[in-house]
C-alpha cells in the first residue's frame, strides 16, 4: 500500500487547502456577478484533495516516469505529482504561462523537498508543448478550458503506449461545462483511446491510450 505523504509535504498542502477554503466564498460571488474571468488568476483553483489523491495513486500504480502537467497554477497538484514521481523514479514537466504563479509553485515545491523532481516551463502551453519531445506516460490537463482541445492535440502524438490523460473540471464549475463537453466529445473520436468520466472532485475525465 502506498504511503501518500510525509509530514513536511502535508504541512505545505494544508496551507494550500486553508487558502482555498478562504477563497471559495469570494469565487462563488464572482461567478454570480460574472466577474470571475477578470480575476481568475488571483485564485488557487486547485484540483482539491480527492482528485489530487487519485492522481498520485494513478501515477504510482502505473509506474509512470515521464509526467506532464499542463497548467501549474500555484503548484498544488504539482506537489502531488512530484511526490508520485519520487516514488516511481520519474520527473514532472509542468507548464504555466504566469511567471508569478511559477515562482510561488517553485517555492512551495522546494519547501516540500520535491524540487529535484520537477522541471518548470514558463510560457504559452501550446508553444511549450510544441517544443517538448515526449513521450509521456501521464498527463494532467488543468488550465483554461478553451485550451483543453488544442493542448490535447499537441500532447496526443507524444503519448507513450498505455499513457493516461486526466482532465479536470468536467462537471464543475457550471460556466465551463460546454467547453468540458466539447473536450470529452473530442477525446472520444480517437479510436485508440479508452475514456471514462468520474464524479471525483469537480469531475475528471480519465483517458488511456491503448497503443
Amino acid at each position: 500500500m502506498w504511503c501518500l505523504m510525509d509530514d513536511v509535504i502535508e504541512n505545505v498542502l494544508n496551507e494550500y487547502e486553508q487558502r482555498a477554503e478562504k477563497e471559495d466564498t469570494v469565487i462563488a460571488e464572482l461567478y454570480s456577478r460574472q466577474q470571475m474571468l477578470q480575476r481568475r488568476d488571483e485564485f488557487l483553483l486547485s484540483v482539491g484533495r480527492h482528485t489530487a489523491t487519485l492522481l498520485n495513486i494513478l501515477v504510482k500504480d502505473s509506474e509512470a516516469k515521464r509526467i506532464l502537467e499542463i497548467g501549474t497554477s500555484y503548484g498544488y497538484s504539482t506537489i502531488w505529482l512530484a511526490d508520485a514521481a519520487r516514488a516511481t523514479g520519474g520527473r514532472v514537466t509542468t507548464l504555466e504561462v504566469q511567471p508569478n504563479k511559477v515562482a510561488h509553485a517553485k517555492s512551495q515545491v522546494g519547501r516540500a523537498g520535491l524540487l529535484s523532481f520537477v522541471d518548470f516551463r514558463v510560457g504559452d502551453a501550446r508553444e511549450s508543448l510544441a517544443a517538448l519531445d515526449g513521450p509521456f506516460d501521464f498527463v494532467l490537463l488543468d488550465l483554461w478550458k478553451d485550451l483543453y482541445i488544442p493542448c490535447f492535440d499537441l500532447a496526443y502524438p507524444k503519448l507513450a503506449p498505455g499513457a493516461i490523460i486526466v482532465a479536470d473540471n468536467m462537471l464543475a464549475p457550471a460556466v465551463t461545462i460546454d467547453e468540458a463537453n466539447k473536450y470529452r466529445e473530442h477525446v472520444r473520436r480517437h479510436r485508440d483511446i479508452d475514456t471514462v468520466l468520474l464524479p471525483v472532485g469537480s469531475g475528471i475525465e480519465i483517458s488511456r491510450k491503448s497503443s
